[in-house]
C-alpha cells in the first residue's frame, strides 16, 4: 500500500521547498500574492503590526524612563505585558495569514528567517513574563530582560519591513513587466 498522490498542487507550485525563495525569486508566486490579496487576514496583520509598534515605543520609553530616574516601575511593567501581548496576538494572527497565504502555519520559504527570529523575540518576551511571575531577578533584571526582547524585536521588525519593500519592488516589476491593455506591438 503505498500513499495516495495529493490532487492539489502544493501552495508553494513552482518554488523548490527551501528555507529561503532562490535569489531574485519574487517573494510571492502569482497564486500566493491572490490569496495574500483576497485574505482578510493581510489587513489584520497590517492593522496589527503598525499597533504593536507604537506600543513597543511607548513601553521602551517608560523601561527606559524607569532604569533611568526610578519613577513608574508599575507603567513600565504594564507596558511590557501588553508589548508581549501584542507580541502573541500578532503571531497567532501571522501564522494564520501564513497558513492562507502559502499553505503552511509558519517557516514558509518567503519568511522562513524572519520566522525564526520572531521564535526568538516570542522566547525573550516570555522569558520577561516567566522573570516578573517568579519575582526574579528583582525589577532591574526583569527590565533589562525587556531591552533584551525589544533589541530582539527591533531586528525582527526591521526584517519584515525589508520583506515589505521587496514585496512593494516586486510588485512594482511585475507591473512593468506587464503589457499595457489596449497596447499592442
Amino acid at each position: 500500500m503505498g500513499s495516495s498522490p495529493s490532487i492539489a498542487p502544493p501552495l508553494h507550485a513552482g518554488r523548490a521547498p527551501a528555507a529561503s525563495p532562490p535569489a531574485g525569486a519574487p517573494l510571492y508566486t502569482d497564486e500566493e500574492r491572490r490569496r495574500r490579496d483576497a485574505s482578510p487576514w493581510t489587513v489584520v496583520q497590517g492593522v496589527l503590526a503598525p499597533l504593536q509598534f507604537l506600543v513597543f515605543l511607548v513601553s521602551l520609553f517608560l523601561v527606559m524612563r524607569w532604569l533611568v530616574t526610578g519613577e513608574g516601575l508599575l507603567a513600565a511593567t504594564v507596558s511590557v505585558v501588553l508589548k508581549t501581548a501584542m507580541l502573541y496576538t500578532i503571531m497567532v494572527t501571522g501564522s494564520i495569514w501564513e497558513k492562507v497565504v502559502f499553505g503552511k502555519w509558519l517557516f514558509a520559504p518567503a519568511f522562513f528567517w524572519e520566522d525564526v527570529f520572531s521564535m526568538v523575540v516570542i522566547a525573550l518576551h516570555t522569558a520577561y513574563l516567566v522573570a516578573l511571575a517568579a519575582g526574579t531577578p528583582g525589577p532591574r533584571g526583569q527590565m533589562l530582560i525587556a531591552l533584551a526582547a525589544y533589541a530582539a524585536y527591533a531586528i525582527n521588525a526591521a526584517q519584515f519591513l525589508a520583506k515589505l519593500r521587496a514585496a512593494r519592488r516586486d510588485e512594482a516589476a511585475r507591473r512593468a513587466a506587464a503589457p499595457m491593455p489596449g497596447l499592442t506591438a
